[in-house]
């Protein structure tokens, strides 16, 4: 059996995932009597886009998903230490100070990587744990998707292998208007690539996992799992008004909607369209999305992919937990992904100490 995850962007919201992780890893550990599960070592690939592949280069070095969501609980309000605004008197203060505020933001996130991954690179990380690793991006020279890939993928030349994982979180999660662009410098030369967010054209990752989980179990009949963890995505949609389609950067708020829309708009319609793929592959592929329960309406308000307000990260985290205690729970764990989920846990490695 061949497993794969596939993590959302979504922002600050990558706590909610790093928590509903944190639950799940607890509750296993408790009930097969060890001190921790070592998470990551369960997939033979992880794919992870913006704050899904931070998350996901954590779970590829072995961190626990509690110490990613410490990440995001104690330093998420340094990285985003100014929220886009949506309030007319706020325009002319963020035109003169918004780059200065996104400066401060990558400089913090920037030391917060280095402390968790160091130095290591992509090539070192595959070599150490064999765990395949992808993450989407946008290569700004040429406006195409970029994916950094571990050595798993010989066709990549090994163009990736001197990258750092703090260089290929930094450019996965360069969102336009939230972060600054990433710069990564070329070690053999004086020159540098810029890159933006891969949730510009995969936030949800599943294509992307799919395309890289086939590629690498090749011609045979292995079976392939593929898990996908979204990040608290809230109910979307609107009624608009006929006369108020002539929307200007009040109502799309800057910028900001607009992404909104796309991240809500790419998790549907990538799922349904790795389901309509489903029967006309050759190997045998089952999509097994972590379940949530519906949104409470006081949850809406504190679901941007800025938002940092502490009562804001506790709501994340305690919908996390509630989402984690219905995987859990008698009636899920009895059906089909329920099951699997279960089968996934359980065939976790103890968490080394």
């Amino acid at each position: 059996m061949f497993r794969a995850l596939s993590i959302d962007g979504g922002g600050m919201r990558g706590l909610y995932t790093a928590a509903y992780l944190a639950e799940l890893e607890a509750a296993h550990s408790t009930r097969r009597k060890v001190d921790g599960l070592d998470v990551g070592a369960a997939f033979q690939l992880i794919v992870g886009t913006s704050t899904g592949a931070i998350i996901g280069c954590g779970l590829e070095i072995g961190t626990p998903p509690q110490t990613m969501m410490e990440l995001y609980r104690l330093h998420g309000a340094e990285v985003f230490p100014k929220k886009l605004t949506e309030r007319i008197q706020d325009i002319i203060p963020q035109l003169i100070t918004r780059a200065a505020h996104l400066a401060r933001g990558e400089t913090a996130l920037q030391r917060q990587l280095e402390g968790l991954f160091g130095t290591t690179t992509l090539l070192e990380v595959w070599a150490n744990r064999r765990i395949a690793l992808a993450v989407p991006a946008v290569n700004m020279s040429t406006y195409r998707s970029w994916v950094f890939k571990t050595p798993h993928d010989p066709s990549t030349d090994h163009r990736d292998d001197g990258r750092t994982l703090v260089q290929v979180c930094l450019a996965s999660s360069a969102a336009p208007l939230f972060r600054s662009l990433a710069v990564l410098n070329h070690s053999q030369s004086d020159t540098y690539d810029v890159f933006a967010d891969g949730g510009l054209w995969a936030n949800n990752p599943v294509l992307v996992t799919l395309a890289e989980a086939l590629r690498f179990v090749g011609n045979s009949d292995e079976e392939i799992e593929i898990f996908s963890l979204g990040t608290c995505g809230k109910p979307e949609g609107e009624i608009i008004a006929r006369d108020a389609r002539h929307r200007g950067l009040l109502q799309w708020k800057f910028g900001g909607g607009a992404a909104a829309v796309s991240i809500a708009a790419q998790e549907y319609s990538f799922d349904a369209i790795a389901r309509f793929l489903q029967p006309h592959l050759k190997n045998k592929v089952r999509f097994v999305r972590f379940p949530a329960e519906k949104i409470p309406g006081a949850l809406l308000q504190y679901l941007d992919l800025d938002e940092t307000r502490p009562e804001g990260l506790n709501a994340l985290i305690q919908q996390a937990r509630q989402d984690a205690h219905m995987t859990n729970s008698y009636n899920y764990r009895g059906t089909e992904d329920g099951l699997a989920i279960a089968a996934l846990f359980n065939a976790m490695p103890p968490r080394a100490e």
